[in-house]
């Protein structure tokens, strides 16, 4: 009897010293898994709304936690303290400047602390800092911009809906084309006609590149003007000469201009003779008189030549000139 009851208390002590090392370890894990027995520092922020974070829930940073959710409170009117707990070890990384806001541990988690941002060059934080609470989309805001998203939707498959049956009924240009042959094939000739534009124009291009590369040809006159500075400056001076011979033109077309005005007038004998018809007239009559007399004095002087009176001078003059003539051929 006593043997079966030292035996029971035996297996009574084994299972109860089982079960506080099984509470000491868990107590141990747990504290390690919220850093309640290693050393940190604290930090808070204020959030409008906290969404269901708890305390005890993890601080993240970069994919990794670093701290524990120590404390929750209300501040203000509708605001909420939060004081977390940030390791040692992690303490280098996070900056002062880094800014929190509330995320998931996975699509539907617990709720945690996100640290994110943050600039080298700012001082790292420190015990009671408090650092920028930053407002994110919350599972409520996603699913009310994912109603919207699915209210769009539908009105663009109406739409499409809508549209498709005018298409069916043969309303609008698209559901023409494909309810009359004539339309559609008068359409692809508006079709072929905008490819054959395209083509010429293609074909255009390509010719006024072969007649750019023509000017561009070495030893032409493009070229020359282009590249040549003699031959620029021969045609700069060619272009002068002409201007000159322009402005010489010109003087002389004013010169004929003048001219014929003076010849349109009846100051000189020119614009008598052509203007005023009775004047004219009377010199023409004045002349036809002057080549009368002319004539009548020479025929009175071959008269006067055969008079005896002065005969013999018209001889000796005759005489003369013949020994003028003779000695001007001997001297030859």
């Amino acid at each position: 009897m006593e043997s079966g009851d030292s035996k029971r208390a035996l297996i009574v002590g084994i299972f109860i010293s089982l079960g506080i090392v099984i509470f000491v370890l868990g107590v141990f894990t747990l504290g390690s898994s919220q850093k309640t027995f290693g050393g940190g520092i604290q930090i808070s922020a204020t959030f409008d709304d906290v969404n269901g974070l708890k305390k005890g829930n993890g601080v993240w940073f970069s994919g990794v936690r670093v701290g524990t959710v120590d404390e929750l409170k209300f501040v203000g009117i509708s605001q909420v303290n939060v004081k977390m707990t940030i390791d040692k070890e992690s303490q280098p990384y996070v900056h002062n400047n880094a800014g929190l806001k509330l995320g998931a541990d996975g699509l539907i988690g617990n709720k945690i602390i996100q640290i994110e941002g943050g600039s080298p060059d700012a001082p790292v934080v420190k015990n009671g800092d408090v650092l920028q609470a930053v407002k994110a989309m919350s599972t409520d805001d996603i699913m009310k911009t994912l109603q919207q998203n699915n209210v769009n939707i539908l009105a663009i498959t109406n739409d499409l809906k809508k549209a498709t049956k005018e298409i069916a009924d043969g309303k609008g240009l698209v559901g023409k084309l494909m309810g009359d042959s004539t339309l559609a094939n008068k359409f692809a000739s508006i079709v072929q006609n905008l490819d054959n534009t395209t083509r010429s124009a293609s074909q255009m291009a390509g010719q006024l590149s072969q007649f750019g590369n023509k000017l561009n040809r070495k030893g032409t006159l493009t070229d020359k003007l282009l590249s040549d500075t003699s031959t620029y400056s021969k045609l700069q001076a060619s272009v002068a000469n002409l201007q000159k011979t322009s402005v010489s033109a010109s003087q002389f077309i004013e010169n004929l201009n003048q001219t014929s005005q003076k010849m349109n007038g009846t100051n000189s004998i020119i614009g008598v003779l052509l203007n005023d018809q009775a004047k004219a007239k009377q010199m023409q009559s004045t002349l036809d008189n002057l080549h009368q007399s002319v004539y009548n004095l020479n025929e009175d002087l071959k008269a006067a030549q055969g008079n005896f009176l002065i005969r013999g001078y018209f001889k000796k003059k005759a005489k003369a000139q013949e020994d003028s003539l003779k000695r001007v051929n001997g001297s030859k």
